[in-house]
């Protein structure tokens, strides 16, 4: 089957997204090759076509998230894939089953974990069958990667194993360094390098200083009624409580930790990924195996560990490519933590700790630096933006807080003396007390403390008070992240103190950059995003059907035991909702509407569609 016609055939679209088609026929070219696409950029589809399009034979996947495998698996069944997954969650039954269909030459799409591959003799019996082994989260297998697993160092000689097998690595995250040490360490062989561009422009960036973490989150989280999203959070404490307070506004929420007993964690993946839970606080642990495609927004109540973290985290809103909101409440003793928990169990070696370092400052100057989002995320995985080709509106992104004009930059000569002022009350308090207590001296606070140290005698007493504590905080912390100040541990209390840098600021030498938060506040109940604005001249999708199609995809779903979006996505439902098709014919034209699809859960749909109601068992 040739490749356009496998891929509408099994997932209803007529055209590739950008380098999918390049990475399949590398793969039936028997060539390697590093694909890295954006989170939603269709990686899966680089390694799931060739097993229908080829001249038959068995794809390899390794994949390191067992509950993503599960996922996969049923997503490729879905499309009229023999899929299967080999791990050590499997239970006997359903293991013995993948092995008899293994043996007897049905399986053309396997997923293995690599604690899997690398034991037994897996490889052996499926070489000679072989057409295809692909890595995925192959940024695992770097050193200079954020998620490294030493046994992701393992897989070339398991590869090595079966050199006629052309070999795929594909990842969301890699910076060019990364990308050079995926290719060595899976020993690629001269490999097409398919790079797409970093950017998710369907996602609106927010970044903005904390000051009521639970208040920012529930804000978020009430411009979104109704819809899917993920609130991370640093520490258990911190998501247990944020999860009951959403919970006590009549929130639909659970906690997601690694302190929760199992059977709690797997009910509340389950409830959210089958839509009967819109909103999960958790800790990082959660969302590596999540493949939800319609959540709608990320919040990070704390500041993750590194830009390659956020792109990973953040870029699960929003997978359908349809609007979606993704939100970072910042706080210098966020990056201080990360320190602090990176050298608790011993000191780091030299080159982890530089590491470290850079990590923390390029995670602290994306949230406070007034320069768009969009931009700083893009050149950091080494991309130009806009994209070439991209047109750039004069307002820049407008998809992010600071092109949207919700942090405004200060002009150069307010931000020194702005800068000027904050950096002499840390100088005048010695580096003695926390950021807080600068604050308060700033804004003139004349609290028990500062009468006592004689601070409300200073000149810089009260000096910032038409600020605002919003803006005095956030410009300590951007002051933190450009090196003019510096938090330090003293015992128990991280304090603040002026750096050299910030001294010879003080005297004149140096500039500095300084923007002021101004955030949006929750409005009134909205459209759901999914229910985006259509272009000129296309017709706009009907609300009320696309509410009552959500509700047959949900009601079908329940019936099979599978999460929602495998039956449809939300961009076939708006395509549906705006298109309105009354024949089989004119529901197959719609994207991601294959021919299993429409077979199994057409005449459902069209009974909506036309105006009906479904009743009895629909598929």
């Amino acid at each position: 089957m040739k490749t356009l016609e496998a891929l509408k055939s099994h997932w209803g679209y007529t055209s590739f997204r950008p380098l999918q088609q390049e990475a399949v026929e590398s793969a039936l070219g028997g060539k390697d090759s590093l694909v890295v696409l954006p989170t939603g950029g269709g990686k899966s589809l680089c390694y799931q076509l060739p097993a229908v399009a080829g001249k038959g034979g068995l794809v390899l996947v390794v994949s390191p998230l067992i509950a993503l495998m599960d996922d996969q698996v049923s997503a490729a069944r879905e499309a009229g894939l023999s899929a299967d997954a080999l791990h050590s969650n499997l239970a006997s039954g359903p293991k013995s089953e993948a092995y008899a269909r293994l043996s007897a030459g049905e399986t053309q799409l396997l997923y293995v974990s690599p604690e899997r591959l690398l034991v037994g003799d897996l490889l052996d019996d499926i070489g000679p069958r072989l057409i295809l082994a692909a890595v995925d989260e192959a940024h695992c297998v770097s050193h200079w990667g954020h998620e490294f697993r030493p046994e992701y160092r393992r897989l070339k000689e398991a590869l090595d194993r079966v050199p006629e097998a052309p070999r795929m690595a594909l990842t969301a995250t890699a910076t060019p360094e990364v990308q050079d040490d995926i290719c060595l360490q899976l020993g690629l062989r001269e490999p097409n390098r398919l790079i797409g561009h970093p950017d998710r422009p369907n996602l609106v960036y927010r970044a903005f200083p904390r000051r009521d973490q639970s208040g920012q989150v529930a804000e978020v989280v009430r411009r979104h009624e109704g819809e899917g999203g993920i609130v991370y959070a640093q520490t258990r404490k911190d998501v247990d409580r944020l999860a009951a307070g959403l919970r006590e506004a009549g929130i639909s929420a659970a906690a997601y930790h690694a302190g929760l007993d199992a059977d709690l964690r797997r009910k509340a993946q389950d409830d959210f990924v089958n839509e009967r839970l819109d909103v999960v606080v958790a800790t990082i642990a959660f969302g590596m195996g999540i493949d939800r495609s319609n959540v709608r927004y990320v919040v990070h109540a704390n500041t993750p560990r590194s830009l390659e973290h956020y792109q990973q985290e953040s870029g699960r809103a929003g997978r359908d490519g349809l609007p979606a909101e993704c939100v970072l409440f910042f706080s210098a003793s966020d990056l201080a933590t990360h320190r602090w928990l990176a050298q608790k169990d011993g000191n780091l070696a030299p080159e982890r700790q530089k590491s470290l370092e850079r990590q923390l400052r390029e995670i602290g100057r994306y949230a406070v630096a007034p320069i768009c989002r969009h931009r700083i995320l893009a050149e950091h995985f080494g991309a130009p933006y806009p994209a070439p080709g991209a047109v750039q509106e004069a307002g820049g992104c407008l998809c992010c807080d600071v092109c949207l004009e919700e942090t405004k930059s200060l002009g150069a000569d307010e931000a020194l003396v702005t800068a000027q002022k904050v950096l002499s009350a840390a100088w005048r308090t010695n580096g003695r007390f926390g950021a807080g207590y600068v604050v308060a001296v700033l804004l003139g606070k004349g609290d028990e403390r500062i009468q006592r140290n004689a601070h409300d005698a200073l000149q810089v007493f009260g000096i910032l008070k038409d600020a605002g504590e919003v803006a005095v905080r956030s410009w300590v912390d951007q002051l933190v992240v450009q090196g003019f100040l510096e938090v330090f541990e003293d015992g128990d209390y991280p304090l603040l103190r002026i750096t050299e840098a910030g001294k010879a600021l003080c005297k004149g030498e140096g500039s500095v950059r300084l923007g002021v938060p101004a955030p949006p506040t929750a409005r009134g109940k909205k459209k759901s995003k999914a229910l985006k604005k259509a272009p000129a001249g296309a017709a706009q999708p009907d609300e009320d059907l696309f509410e009552r199609l959500r509700r047959l995809r949900k009601m079908i779903a329940g019936q099979l035991g599978v999460p929602p979006y495998l039956v449809f996505h939300d961009t076939a439902l708006v395509e549906m909702a705006a298109q309105k098709p009354q024949t089989m014919e004119a529901l197959r034209a719609v994207k991601g509407v294959g021919d299993k699809k429409l077979e199994r859960y057409g005449r459902a749909f069209l009974t909506v569609l036309t105006g009906g109601e479904p009743s009895g068992l629909l598929i």
